[in-house]
């Protein structure tokens, strides 16, 4: 089926975990993987995936290789993998709303390094495809990737919550540049939201009315102390969000979303969450349930299957925003609709059966 050539934006702890993953799973015979959905996805495998460019703005890591660059601070996802030199040295990128200003130490960020012109560098690199890992938060920054890809002409995976596949002005935009988009901000494998998803589903199918629910999400990492600042997770509030309420089909209280930045639990997430509801007798029935994960390793199953569902999308000529990877694999889709669907829509994509 060839390679599928990846650049990415935002060389972070969520890149960090995917490209060792890359790596880690690269020799593995099928029936040894644990921890993919997906060995053989439409005739691609895990190790058809190669890096060919990275953006930065953290001067610890531009100009190294990426496989120096993804150890660098403040960089603290768990090693997995031993990474080999790949000979491609890490660009830097447009800065643009991607640091806030409370980030600029943390992301060790030097104002007078000069950005690269990332369409240009994305077409030398002949990338297949872009994944944005921006911080939440990077609107701006987001859509300076999202022209550069289409200028480049190269699909475009939305990791974050800022709005690009599920928008109506750039799904058109994709669509007439004749390239495919998905997103928007991934799904964990087994994470805060799929998990509430499900519990929610359950409350639903099985009578239960459901009074209220939070979520709560407690990190150490980067990605959290970014998220300090409310402003910088507005659209995050509002994915994590409709992403629940999406399945239920009246109106619920919620609080849902990151809740504080604890600096000891470095990449790991805690998450807790409570559905408050009226069972048989309109009796009170709550559930409470906690989670804890290796936040960034989390999502990299996921982001290997949106690849490789992207390149087959290219393959066969498919543009605009691909309805049935980003409504199984992301949180803020073009359309929402249950899990266990757009597995089936998932399927029937790679089989040939779906054309999105």
């Amino acid at each position: 089926m060839g390679r599928i050539r990846v650049a990415i934006a935002g060389l972070g702890n969520c890149a960090s975990a995917l490209i060792q993953g890359v790596e880690y799973y690269r020799d593995k015979k099928e029936g040894e993987i644990p921890g993919l959905m997906h060995v053989n996805f439409g005739g691609y495998y895990i190790q058809d995936i190669e890096f060919v460019a990275a953006f930065e703005v953290n001067k610890l890591k531009i100009g190294k290789d990426i496989s120096e660059a993804i150890w660098a601070e403040p960089n603290c996802c768990a090693k997995f993998s031993d990474v080999p030199r790949m000979g491609i040295e890490v660009l830097p990128g447009p800065i643009s709303d991607g640091v806030a200003p409370h980030m600029f130490e943390a992301f060790k960020v030097d104002r007078s390094i000069k950005p690269v012109n990332v369409s240009e560098a994305l077409r030398e690199s002949r990338a297949d495809v872009l994944i944005n890992y921006l911080p939440v938060g990077s609107r701006e920054a987001t859509q300076i990737y999202a022209k550069a890809a289409i200028e480049a002409g190269c699909a475009f995976v939305n990791c974050i919550p800022e709005f690009i596949a599920s928008d109506g002005y750039w799904a058109e935009k994709f669509e007439k540049a004749g390239l495919p988009v998905a997103g928007d901000d991934i799904k964990s494998q087994v994470g805060a939201t799929i998990l509430h998803r499900v519990l929610a589903e359950l409350f639903k199918d099985r009578g239960v009315y459901i009074d209220s629910t939070y979520q709560l999400n407690l990190g150490g990492n980067t990605d959290f102390l970014n998220m300090t600042v409310e402003s910088r997770l507005y659209t995050k509030r509002i994915s994590k969000t409709e992403a629940v309420k999406s399945l239920i089909p009246y109106d619920v209280k919620t609080r849902i979303g990151p809740s504080d930045y604890v600096s000891f639990l470095g990449d790991k997430k805690i998450c807790y969450i409570r559905i408050n509801g009226k069972a048989f007798g309109e009796l009170p029935l709550t559930l409470d349930a906690k989670l804890t994960v290796e936040d960034s390793p989390n999502s990299g199953g996921v982001v290997i299957d949106v690849i490789r569902a992207v390149k087959l999308a290219l393959d066969r000529g498919i543009s605009g925003p691909l309805i049935s990877i980003s409504s199984y694999a992301f949180k803020h889709p073009p359309k929402q609709i249950r899990d266990d669907e757009a597995k089936i829509w998932v399927e029937e994509f790679i089989e040939g059966k779906r054309d999105r």
